[in-house]
């Protein structure tokens, strides 16, 4: 955790350095102006003292840097023998106008930083409302999520996951909505409207991908599409329906790591109007004390400060805990570790163990 430290102190030690910013510009007109004298006339660049208030402060704090500019101003004009002269009264009206048009900007900067901020949690209660949590117990599997929002100044995506028991088994969705924001949440509502109905209707997995599909087809525009797995949990092995989405993490009780790729490339949701006949579902063994994780690409896209993506099948091994949660929690500590600070993308991760029914 001592990566995360350093990335939230570099986080607020440039927080600290922007609000400085004003009163550094200041001083160092000031003392350059001591300096040169009246020769070069240094008093006008006192406007970048308001200037650069208004980048991070209030309307309050950008007037204030600039009645403390205009302070300055009268005593350095003193010094330099311009008191009273055309020069310094053209000076001390840039210092007035600079001044009101920066605590015009910073308003506007407020007001829309709010707007944004109030944007964001719409969409997160949206997003919450539809994310539902998932059984921690199914049939004899141990579920275990994580889910992790994506920076504050990154705009929500459009994760999504189900885990629900129908008379064909438990069914498994994870997915991500091409694109972020609302538009996203929106999209996300319907692949999991879709998939929870069709989940208890279709007999086949199949089934349940041409109604997803065919849902999509009547809402989304253009080229938008979902990546997304489904999949369905038989006897001593599970169903695998892969739409263009990162292929699952395969952990098998003896200590073998696989990833599970599908054996037919299949296009993501939403672009079955493209002509692409839909894969089979394909199995993959699924015994006592295995485990599969699901994730996003948030996950895998994990950078570091090298720009080296997170390599989760090296890390598979966080993933032995006796507790499966604690095990998926450990291996989100390990992400953040990895990335220095706050994910770029949102991140989600169901893990499923299997234990004796």
């Amino acid at each position: 955790m001592l990566t995360v430290g350093a990335g939230y102190g570099v986080a607020m030690s440039s927080q600290s350095v922007l609000r400085a910013l004003p009163f550094i510009a200041i001083l160092l007109v000031v003392v350059v102006d001591l300096i040169t004298g009246p020769r070069v006339g240094f008093l006008a660049l006192l406007t970048l003292g308001p200037a650069f208030a208004s980048v991070t402060g209030s309307v309050r704090r950008t007037a204030l840097v600039g009645v403390l500019a205009l302070a300055i101003c009268v005593p350095l004009a003193v010094y330099d023998g311009l008191l009273g002269r055309t020069s310094n009264y053209l000076t001390l009206a840039a210092i007035v106008g600079v001044t009101a048009a920066s605590m015009l900007a910073s308003r506007l900067r407020n007001r829309r930083e709010r707007e944004l901020a109030n944007v964001r949690l719409v969409a997160e209660a949206a997003q919450r409302v539809l994310l539902r949590p998932v059984p921690r117990r199914a049939s004899d599997l141990r579920i275990a999520l994580s889910y992790t929002s994506a920076a504050a100044e990154a705009q929500i995506g459009g994760d999504l996951y189900e885990v629900v028991t129908t008379p064909e088994g438990v069914r498994i969705l994870i997915g991500d909505v091409q694109g972020k924001g609302l538009e996203a949440v929106e999209t996300a509502a319907w692949v999991l409207g879709a998939f929870r109905e069709a989940a208890y209707d279709q007999s086949e997995l199949a089934g349940v991908v041409e109604r997803v599909e065919t849902s999509l087809a009547r809402h989304l525009s253009g080229e938008k599409f979902v990546t997304a797995i489904l999949a369905e949990v038989h006897e001593g092995e599970i169903s695998l329906l892969n739409c263009g989405h990162p292929a699952p993490l395969v952990l098998r009780r003896d200590g073998g790591v696989h990833f599970a790729e599908p054996q037919e490339e299949a296009l993501p949701l939403g672009l079955g109007a493209l002509g692409s006949p839909r894969p089979k579902p394909h199995r993959v063994p699924f015994e006592e004390g295995d485990q599969i994780l699901f994730y996003t690409d948030g996950v895998i896209e994990c950078r570091d400060r090298q720009g080296r993506f997170y390599p989760l099948a090296e890390r598979a091994h966080l993933l032995r805990s006796d507790d499966p949660q604690a095990a998926l929690d450990e291996l989100r500590a390990d992400m953040l570790r990895h990335a220095g600070g706050p994910f770029p993308d949102d991140a989600a991760m169901l893990l499923l163990r299997r234990h004796p029914g």
